[in-house]
């Protein structure tokens, strides 16, 4: 756990203010660039990222804005519709937490067509949002709400903002990922400890993993190898290979001060990145490779917040105060 050798950001990004979340589409834009999103107090900032590791004629990174769109409050959390492409007609399309507990699905041809729909349900803080990666029908989120007693509700909607169907939880829904090709498959992770994988035909867990300690506070499933499913809890990053044990298969120490984030690489299975819990003036960045029992990478950011990885490069961006930074992994 020695956090004391940081590495300075690869490449850094200015922005106009501090950011809260930032989001790396997973999906191919159509152009050699990819889409990402940031968002702050009341605003959402679009633009496509080059680096010269995919343009030499590149000098680091190169960052446009496509539009930045006014968000009426804090931006908690915001996940890319496989929709938003920038080739043939550009259309963008995501979908954004805020916090009044509603979710906000935009959608701009970034010239004159911009619309937003207001999704109502939740009553409490919503952790994490993703879309159906397929086609982008639906949108599954997860909060802290008290819908039932103890119990917790993830939500899918269909994209008029109706309610389609309701899981119940037994403590918060922190994190939700959907299977990459199989779209009646879907995770939820819960602050409790557990993650649970539900079958969306049956309404029924079909398979569920536990921490051993709580609270966990964020996982992700592992969408080039769906047998892999990674979480941090306490301080401790955990992994499992849910085709043979329910009890994670490595489980290690990475942050002092509480792990924060959880993500795995797009660009290779066995990278992943840890966060920190952002401290007075920095927040950590671990970068971890299975075959290795020290991060391969340690980097800090000012107060940072979000963690996402490109689609391709081993590179992963963290929002911080008025700067997005970017690390890359020399494997």
């Amino acid at each position: 756990m020695q956090e004391d050798s940081s590495r300075s950001p690869s490449y850094t990004v200015p922005c106009e203010d501090y950011v809260h979340v930032v989001e790396f589409s997973p999906f191919s834009s159509g152009t050699p660039a990819s889409l990402l999103a940031y968002g702050g107090n009341q605003y959402v900032v679009v633009g496509t990222c080059l680096f010269q590791e995919e343009d030499t004629e590149i000098e680091g990174v190169e960052f446009n804005v496509l539009r930045a769109f006014h968000h009426e409050l804090r931006v908690d959390a915001l996940a890319w519709s496989p929709e938003s492409r920038l080739d043939r007609i550009p259309t963008i399309r995501f979908c954004t937490a805020g916090t009044d507990r509603k979710l906000r699905l935009l959608t701009s041809d970034l010239q004159d067509r911009n619309e937003v729909k207001v999704m109502e349900g939740h009553t409490s803080y919503i952790n994490h949002l993703v879309f159906e990666p397929t086609e982008g029908k639906q949108i599954a989120s997860v909060s802290d709400d008290h819908t039932c007693s103890l119990h917790h509700a993830p939500r899918v909607w269909d994209l008029d903002g109706n309610e389609s169907t309701t899981l119940r939880l037994r403590s918060p829904g922190i994190s939700v990922c959907w299977h990459p090709e199989e779209a009646f498959k879907l995770m939820v992770a819960e602050k409790k400890g557990t993650i649970r994988f539900y079958d969306l035909v049956t309404q029924q867990a079909i398979l569920s993993v536990d921490c051993g300690q709580s609270p966990l506070m964020s996982a992700d499933w592992c969408l080039t190898n769906t047998i892999k499913v990674g979480a941090v809890a306490g301080n401790d990053w955990l992994i499992w290979d849910i085709t043979r044990s329910s009890y994670p298969q490595e489980k290690r120490p990475a942050h002092i001060d509480k792990a924060r984030l959880f993500k795995w690489s797009l660009a290779n299975e066995n990278l992943f990145a840890t966060t920190g819990c952002p401290g007075k003036i920095s927040s950590h960045l671990l970068i971890h490779h299975l075959g290795h029992p020290q991060p391969v990478m340690i980097g800090s950011a000012t107060v940072g917040s979000g963690l996402s990885w490109h689609r391709t490069l081993p590179l992963c961006v963290v929002g911080g105060d008025r700067k997005l930074c970017f690390w890359m992994t020399e494997m």
